[in-house]
């Protein structure tokens, strides 16, 4: 898993109080942000964002919208994940990191994150996927994990949403073949609910349809 130090970026700007609003606009423009960190005394002031500034006199300083300044950062030794939560939360395009005397190091931009979590997933690696549906008490890592290997199978990666309509618990298993048939059988004669699937094979059945929600459940 990866920490937030290892996706530490140091390309990007950061901008001081007393710099103009002018100045920090032109940097954003530059490197296409929506944010930048402050620096206030060689400290992480705080995260502004553009609609602040030109909201404001663009011949003011930055310390002019001060108040206005987000208090969002992450440490170096979080996971990424926690900064993937503060980035989508508050629909940052970068959060900052800093250390334990409030000195920034650098920022993580929302597509390193992207890139991060792609590996994170496994989606870049070939394999099938299956959505299982089942209720939270039923869930069992165990069996599943026993059934794919019973088709001479492996998992490579699992992670579990519960739907807030339903209240449902949908595991997604990520597994090492692409031709994932029989598993997928194996799991519907143990009566689990499939939810979706996809590997090689063409199915002709609705659930090849249902695409477009399994992105939309993995949008994270």
């Amino acid at each position: 898993m990866f920490l937030a130090s290892q996706l530490i970026q140091t390309d990007y700007p950061s901008i001081n109080l007393l710099d103009k609003i002018s100045f920090a606009l032109q940097l954003m423009d530059d490197y296409d942000v929506q944010h930048l960190p402050v620096i206030s005394e060689d400290k992480f002031a705080g995260l502004v964002s553009k609609d602040d500034l030109l909201d404001a006199d663009e011949n003011a300083l930055v310390v002019a919208v001060e108040e206005n300044l987000h208090k969002l950062f992450i440490k170096g030794e979080e996971v990424f994940l926690a900064a993937l939560k503060i980035i989508t939360s508050h629909q940052l395009s970068l959060i900052p990191v800093i250390n334990e005397q409030f000195e920034l190091n650098g920022v993580i931009t929302q597509s390193k994150l992207l890139q991060s979590l792609n590996v994170y997933t496994g989606a870049e690696e070939p394999g099938g996927l299956i959505v299982i549906e089942t209720d939270k008490r039923q869930y069992s890592f165990g069996e599943i994990s026993r059934l794919v290997e019973t088709n001479d199978a492996y998992i490579t990666q699992l992670n579990t949403y519960t739907e807030p309509e339903t209240g449902m618990l949908l595991v997604a298993v990520k597994v090492n073949k692409t031709e994932i048939s029989d598993i997928v059988a194996t799991f519907q004669r143990y009566e689990y609910q499939i939810r979706y699937y996809f590997g090689e094979e063409q199915y002709t059945n609705e659930l090849k349809n249902n695409y477009n929600h399994l992105m939309s459940y993995l949008n994270i």
